[in-house]
């Protein structure tokens, strides 16, 4: 074995990857910096976490992003239907996908109607974090209900949902 294939392989099994010396083409390797960049653009996009305005004055979404990167969340909004009009409803996240600043999260069905959102989480116009809007959810926002009939009936709109400042929460009249 040569002395260089053993450096390599010792630093391969501890995380890293080096190009050998062999005259070939080196790739850029993986550093220990690196994957520190990783893990703290991952612990960047916590501060994606927060409550964001919803359809209606009063509604909001909750987003979390948990250590590991995963996706927790819900929407809080007012009920339109016969039975519930007027009564909050939480509809938790059913799935939820963040990669980079594309957010995606589906709800579960309460009360016959679900949630889909695909967009992009941007800078919006808050200076500072905390301030109203520092966050701004873009996207398709699809609301599913389903009718009596058991067909589904779906209308997407374009959103912006902006950040609540961080020292306020939504009022619930």
């Amino acid at each position: 074995m040569k002395k260089w294939d053993f450096f390599c392989g010792l630093a391969f099994s501890a995380g890293l990857l080096c190009a050998t010396m062999t005259g070939q083409d080196a790739k850029p390797a993986i550093t220990r910096s690196t994957a520190q960049s990783v893990e703290k653009d991952t612990k960047g996009n916590q501060a994606y976490s927060g409550m964001y305005t919803f359809t209606k004055e009063g509604e909001f979404v909750q987003l979390t992003v948990e250590d590991d990167g995963s996706i927790t969340g819900f929407v809080s909004r007012f009920g339109d239907g016969e039975s519930d009009k007027g009564a909050f409803l939480d509809q938790f996240f059913k799935s939820a996908k963040l990669d980079g600043n594309k957010l995606s999260f589906t709800t579960e069905i309460v009360h016959g109607v679900s949630f889909d959102f695909k967009g992009t989480i941007e800078r919006g116009e808050g200076k500072n974090p905390g301030d109203e809007a520092y966050f701004v959810l873009k996207g398709a926002l699809t609301e599913n209900s389903l009718e009596a009939n058991k067909k589904v009936i779906s209308h997407s709109r374009e959103v912006q949902l902006k950040m609540f400042p961080q020292d306020a929460s939504p009022s619930r009249d």
